[in-house]
C-alpha cells in the first residue's frame, strides 16, 4: 500500500480562528475546532484525489474487507459513540446508540453489495447492432463532499459516506459546526481501522467552510439540511457544475383510515413526532384522521403524550432543542396555530422552555397555518380530521415538501401509500423504511432529490459508463464506406419490426 498519511497534511488552523462545541444542555463548551480555510479545504481535497487511486485499485472485496475492519471497530467502541453524539446533540444515550445501530447495518449493506450492484453487467445490443457486445459500467466518481446535519449526526451523514465509499470514492465529511466532535471520531476510528488518513477526511467550519467545499473541486457533493441552505449549496455548485445530492426538510403526514388499529396509530403519531424532541426529518408534524375515528385516536394521542417529559438525564425520553434558534420557529408556529382558530389538546405557548420543549398536540388547525405548512422541528403535532381517507390524500400531497409519510389502514394501506407524494412511505408504521438498507431514502419538490441508501444509493456515487463492442466484422452503417442499400434495407427491417400494431 501506498500511503499518503504525510502527503500534504493540511495545517492546523490558528487558535483564534477556531469555533466551540456545545453540550446543548448546559451550554457547557465540549471543545474547539479549527475553522479550516478555503485553501486547507483545497488540500484536503487534494489529498482525498491523490488516495482515490489506491482505494479505487483495491477493487470491491478489498475495500469490503477495509470497511468491514472500520465497522468492527465501530461496534466494540459503540458506547464510546454514543457517548459523543449524547453530548453533542444533547440526546439520551438509547436514542444516540440506535444511531450507531442503524449505521452499522447500513455500512455492512454498502460493502457487501456494491460488487453486485455495481459490476459491469451486460445489455442488449438489439437486432440493428447485433455485431456488437454491450456492457455497463459504474465507475467511482473520485472525491465526494459530505455536508452532514446535526440532528442525526451519525445514521444520515453515513447514508453518503458508507456508499460513497463503498462504490470506491474517497470522502471529505464537513460534519455540521454543532455536532464536530461526531465527526472527528468517525474519521479518526476510519483511519485508525484501515489504516489510511487521507480516504476519508474531515474539515470543520460553518458556512464558509461548506462553500469552500463545494468550491475545491470535489465530484459530487452530498448534502443534508434545510431547503433554504440547500438552494445556496447548489448555487454554489453550479459555478462548477458540480453534481449534488440534496435531502432536506419534510413535513411528513400520518393518514389514519377508519379500519386502522387505533392504539398501534397513536404510538406511532407521539413516537414519530416526539422522539429526538421533534428533530427528525422525516418525523411525523402532521395527522389526518377519518372523521369517523378522530375523538378515539385523539384521545390516546393525548393519553400517551401527556405522559412523556424531555430531560438531560442519560436516559429521558428526549432531549433538548439542539440548535437555540430553533425554539423561535416552534414557539411561532404555536401561536400562529392558535391564533387561527386550532386548540392545544397537550400543551400549548407554555410548552416552550429553553433549552426544551414539552409535548405539543394540536387540533383542527387551518391548513393554511404555518403549523401545517411549514416544517417545525420540534415536539409538536398539528392532528386534523378528514372526511374520509381520499381526502387525507390531498391534504398531504397539497405540501411543497415530500419527504416520508406513514400510512395506518388495514385494507387499503398499500394502496393509499402508492397515491402519496412522497419518497418513502411506511405502512402501518413510522419511519421503518429508514432501518432498511436495501430501500432508497429521498424526496420530492422541497425536499431534495437523489437517493442515499440501497441500490440507488450506491449508483448515486457513481457515473454510468455505456461500452459497445464490435465482436465480428458485418456491415458497417456508421461509415461513409457503406454500401447504398444498406439504409433501405434497415429501414425495410425497421417497419417489419417495429411499424406493425403489437
Amino acid at each position: 500500500m501506498t500511503s499518503t498519511r504525510d502527503a500534504g497534511t493540511v495545517p492546523a488552523a490558528p487558535q483564534r480562528d477556531a469555533f466551540d462545541s456545545l453540550d446543548p444542555r448546559s451550554g457547557e463548551v465540549i471543545a474547539s475546532y479549527p475553522r479550516h480555510t478555503p485553501e486547507q479545504v483545497e488540500a484536503t481535497v487534494a489529498r482525498a484525489k491523490r488516495a482515490s487511486r489506491w482505494w479505487t485499485d483495491l477493487g470491491f472485496r478489498g475495500r469490503s474487507h477495509k470497511l468491514a475492519a472500520w465497522r468492527q471497530l465501530i461496534d466494540r467502541r459503540r458506547e464510546e459513540l454514543a457517548a459523543v453524539v449524547s453530548r453533542e446533540t444533547g440526546k439520551p444515550l438509547d436514542d444516540a446508540r440506535i444511531e450507531g445501530i442503524l449505521a452499522l447495518d447500513h455500512l455492512h449493506w454498502a460493502a457487501t453489495h456494491a460488487e453486485k450492484v455495481l459490476g459491469p453487467r451486460n445489455a442488449a445490443a438489439g437486432l440493428l447492432m447485433i455485431n456488437h457486445k454491450a456492457t455497463v459500467e459504474y465507475p467511482a466518481l473520485g472525491v465526494v463532499g459530505v455536508l452532514g446535519p446535526w440532528n442525526y449526526p451519525v445514521f444520515t451523514p453515513m447514508g453518503s459516506i458508507a456508499y460513497a465509499l463503498a462504490a470506491g470514492n474517497t470522502v471529505v465529511f464537513k460534519p455540521s459546526e454543532l455536532t464536530p466532535g461526531v465527526g472527528k471520531w468517525l474519521v479518526d476510528t476510519f483511519a485508525e481501522a484501515v489504516g489510511e488518513d487521507a480516504v476519508f477526511q474531515l474539515v470543520t467550519g460553518e458556512g464558509e467552510t461548506g462553500a469552500a467545499l463545494c468550491r475545491a473541486g470535489v465530484d459530487k457533493v452530498a448534502f443534508t439540511g434545510s431547503t433554504a441552505t440547500a438552494k445556496k449549496v447548489m448555487a454554489t455548485c453550479a459555478e462548477t457544475l458540480t453534481p449534488v445530492l440534496v435531502e432536506c426538510g419534510g413535513k411528513d403526514a400520518l393518514l389514519i383510515d377508519a379500519d386502522a388499529d387505533l392504539d398501534d396509530a397513536a404510538a406511532a403519531v407521539v413516537w414519530g413526532s416526539m422522539s429526538n424532541a421533534g428533530q427528525t426529518c422525516v418525523g411525523v408534524e402532521r395527522v389526518y384522521v377519518v372523521d369517523a375515528v378522530a375523538e378515539d385516536l385523539l384521545d390516546r394521542v393525548a393519553r400517551r403524550a401527556a405522559t412523556i417529559t424531555p430531560g438531560g438525564a442519560p436516559d429521558s425520553q428526549y432531549g433538548p432543542i439542539t440548535m437555540p434558534s430553533q425554539l423561535g420557529v416552534i414557539s411561532g408556529q404555536i401561536d400562529d396555530a392558535l391564533t387561527r382558530g386550532g386548540r392545544a389538546v397537550v400543551g400549548g405557548r407554555e410548552s416552550v422552555r429553553a433549552p426544551y420543549v414539552d409535548p405539543v398536540v394540536l387540533a383542527d388547525v387551518p391548513e393554511d397555518s404555518t403549523a401545517v405548512t411549514d416544517e417545525t422541528f420540534g415536539p409538536t403535532v398539528v392532528v386534523n380530521r378528514v372526511r374520509d381517507i381520499d381526502e387525507a390524500v390531498d391534504r398531504a400531497n397539497a405540501s411543497r415538501y415530500g419527504l416520508g409519510a406513514s400510512v395506518f389502514a388495514k385494507k387499503r394501506g398499500h394502496d393509499v401509500a402508492r397515491r402519496l407524494r412522497a419518497g418513502m412511505v411506511s405502512v402501518n408504521g413510522v419511519i421503518a423504511f429508514a432501518g432498511i438498507p436495501s430501500l432508497p431514502f429521498g424526496g420530492v419538490g422541497d425536499s431534495g432529490f437523489g437517493r442515499i441508501h440501497g441500490v440507488d444509493g450506491l449508483r448515486e456515487f457513481t457515473r454510468p459508463l455505456a461500452i459497445s463492442e464490435r465482436r465480428f466484422r458485418s456491415v458497417n452503417v456508421m461509415t461513409f464506406d457503406r454500401p447504398g442499400w444498406v439504409v433501405k434495407v434497415l429501414a425495410r427491417l425497421v417497419s417489419v419490426l417495429y411499424g406493425r400494431r403489437s
